[in-house]
C-alpha cells in the first residue's frame, strides 16, 4: 500500500452537494462522493449522466455552482456565486491539480516530443524538479507500462494503445496522491483496450488512488473497492462491486446493466 505524509484517514477527494450546470442545463444535481485513500473508485453511467463532469470538477477543470469540494481534508475556497463560482486561490488551485493526474480519453501527447520529452515535461516545468532526476523516474515509469524501449519514438509512431500507456506513464510521473482516468480505453480497439487495461490493474493492485470513469463494467467489476452509478446527474445507487453488479436494486440500473453487461 503507498504511503504519504497525510493522515491516511483522511480521503484524497470529498466531494458534498456538487451542482454543476451549463447555463440552463444542470448536470449534476447535488452528488456527494469520498475518494478514500488507496482505494479505486469506478463511476459508470450512461452517456450525459454526469460522470465525466463530476471527474473534470474534481480536478478543478472546472468550475461547479454549488457545493463542497476537499482535497486530503482542506476545502477549496470560493468566491462569487452560482454560474459567476470560481476557486479564489490560484495557487491553491495549481497545487491541488499537480496532485490529481488526470488522464483523458484521447492521448493528448505533445506529437513533437518523443515519448521521453512527453513523460518529463510537467514534472521539470510545473514541479521544477532537476532533469536528471525526473528522466530516471521517467524511464522507470515507461518500464512500468511496458513501453521502456519506446522512449525516443515520437507518439505518431506508436499504436493507441501505447500512446495511452504512454500518458498513463506522464501521469505517474508527477507523483500524485490520485490518479483520475476519464474512459481510458473508450477510443482503443478491444485488443488495444486489454494492454490498457493491465496496467490499469496493476495500479490498482499497488494501491494507489483512482478514480475512473468507464464503460468498461468488467474492468470496473474486477478493479473497484467502490462503484457509483450517476443517472441524470444523481448518484442512482452505490456500493461494492458485488452488490451493484451482483444485485442491483434500482431498476434503472438493472435496465442499464441488461444493455451493457454482455450475458
Amino acid at each position: 500500500m503507498l504511503t504519504n505524509d497525510s493522515n491516511p484517514a483522511t480521503p484524497v477527494i470529498e466531494i458534498h452537494d456538487l451542482h454543476k450546470a451549463y447555463g440552463d442545463l444542470e448536470v449534476l444535481k447535488g452528488v456527494s462522493m469520498t475518494a478514500p485513500r488507496g482505494h479505486v473508485t469506478s463511476l459508470i453511467g450512461s452517456s450525459g449522466s454526469g460522470k465525466s463532469t463530476l471527474l473534470r470538477c474534481a480536478n478543478l477543470l472546472e468550475d461547479s455552482q454549488r457545493g463542497e469540494i476537499l482535497f486530503e481534508g482542506e476545502p477549496i475556497t470560493w468566491k462569487g456565486e452560482g454560474l459567476h463560482r470560481r476557486p479564489s486561490d490560484p495557487k491553491q488551485v495549481m497545487r491541488i491539480r499537480t496532485n490529481l493526474s488526470m488522464v483523458f480519453q484521447q492521448f493528448n501527447l505533445w506529437a513533437h516530443m518523443t515519448v521521453l520529452e512527453n513523460v518529463m515535461e510537467a514534472p521539470i516545468t510545473v514541479l521544477g524538479r532537476a532533469r536528471a532526476e525526473v528522466e530516471e523516474k521517467a524511464r522507470m515509469y515507461l518500464d512500468k507500462v511496458g513501453i521502456g524501449d519506446k522512449c525516443d519514438v515520437y507518439p505518431a509512431q506508436m499504436s493507441g494503445g501505447q500512446q495511452q500507456r504512454a500518458a498513463i506513464a506522464r501521469a505517474l510521473c508527477m507523483e500524485p496522491r490520485a490518479l483520475l482516468f476519464d474512459e481510458p480505453t473508450s477510443a482503443l480497439d478491444p485488443e488495444l483496450e486489454q494492454e490498457v487495461i493491465k496496467v490499469i490493474k496493476a495500479l490498482a493492485e499497488e494501491g494507489r488512488t483512482m478514480i475512473i470513469v468507464t464503460h468498461d463494467m468488467r474492468m470496473a467489476s474486477d478493479i473497484s473497492d467502490h462503484v457509483i452509478f450517476l443517472h441524470q446527474g444523481l448518484i442512482e445507487e452505490e456500493g461494492t462491486p458485488s452488490d451493484l453488479f451482483g444485485t442491483p436494486k434500482s431498476e434503472r440500473l438493472k435496465q442499464f446493466l441488461s444493455a451493457t453487461v454482455p450475458a
